[in-house]
């Protein structure tokens, strides 16, 4: 089948440097295209190329409407697009301006993260779990301001454990907030990237945002709370329950973590990976799995998580790392218990 589509001023950011995005269309779609003077021509079996016909006239519409997407965002949207053949690239552009995420409008720029995204709409608690870049903790932070912002909840709370990253710093002067502050620096930067920066420190002295340690959650009921558990690989199974069991009425709680970046102490288990095996398949519970096609930060960063798997693989422990989170899946096997004389 061979179709086309008419060439448009602005077109150009579609294509992507070197034409790269063209080429992501054409691998994925398993269709040619050439250009011709007036219009890009497309050919492919029926399916592929009607189907980038399509997302190309969406890319034409928005482009007329005034909507600009960058050749990066273009890139990412792609891929979401390539795997899911019920979205269409209007769709995912619109759904970004749907949700009030104060001063972002943001949008799924992979498959997972699309999933991500439905799953905290539908689900009570969701565990996001993958490696650096995957936009575990920001897109939990915009949800949370969403969710703040529409009055779907009282306030937000925001913990992560208190671990330092192979690192001891020893002493820390200044009272217990600013003790504390500097392993929750994350989190405020998502905020202030979000919501205006006076607003946000009005939100904290009122206590509707609360940034605090893990150490700290023990004892509450958290009720009317949108609750995210940041780097929660760092967090024991102790803790973990602990947090798991603060949840109260109309709250949500989402937890992301790294299991291949665990900075406890040896001997002690974590948390993480042993709820997200416990809880795989109970009622309103969701468990995401984000791998390094979902890295969003610089393309170096795919490659750095791509290369560290292959060496973890190659050395044996990446079989303990990770995670098959594929609710098909069985679970693993636990670990056995640790002989009393060990």
């Amino acid at each position: 089948m061979k179709t086309r589509v008419p060439l448009i001023r602005g077109l150009e950011s579609f294509f992507g440097t070197r034409d790269e995005n063209i080429r992501l269309l054409e691998s994925g779609l398993a269709v040619e295209t050439r250009l011709t003077p007036d219009s890009l021509e497309i050919d492919g079996d029926p399916h592929g190329a009607a189907r980038a016909e399509s997302i190309l006239r969406d890319y034409i519409t928005l482009y007329e409407a005034g909507q600009r997407i960058s050749a990066a965002d273009v890139n990412s949207f792609l891929r979401v697009l390539i795997s899911d053949d019920t979205v269409t690239l209007r769709s995912l552009v619109e759904s970004g301006k749907a949700r009030n995420f104060g001063k972002k409008s943001l949008v799924p720029k992979t498959s997972n993260q699309r999933a991500y995204l439905d799953a905290i709409e539908r689900h009570d608690l969701v565990f996001g779990i993958g490696p650096a870049g995957t936009g575990k903790t920001y897109l939990a932070v915009a949800m949370a301001v969403s969710a703040l912002l529409n009055k779907q909840v009282a306030r937000i709370i925001l913990t992560r454990p208190a671990v330092e990253a192979g690192e001891r710093l020893g002493f820390l002067p200044g009272t217990l907030q600013e003790k504390i502050d500097p392993y929750l620096r994350p989190l405020y930067d998502a905020l202030f990237d979000m919501i205006d920066t006076e607003k946000v420190e009005k939100f904290l002295e009122r206590n509707v945002i609360e940034v605090a340690p893990l150490a700290f959650m023990r004892g509450r009921t958290l009720n009317d709370a949108f609750i995210i558990l940041d780097e929660a690989q760092n967090s024991t199974a102790e803790q973990m329950k602990m947090v798991l069991t603060r949840q109260g009425f109309n709250s949500k709680m989402v937890i992301t973590g790294d299991l291949t970046q665990i900075d406890l102490p040896p001997g002690r288990r974590c948390g993480l990976s042993e709820a997200a095996e416990i809880l795989r398949g109970v009622e309103g519970v969701s468990v995401i799995a984000f791998d390094e096609h979902d890295v969003v930060r610089n393309p170096l960063v795919q490659r750095i998580v791509k290369a560290y798997e292959r060496y973890n693989e190659q050395s044996g422990i990446g079989r303990q790392m990770s995670l098959k989170l594929d609710a098909n899946v069985a679970a693993p096997e636990p670990p056995p218990a640790p002989s009393p004389n060990s």
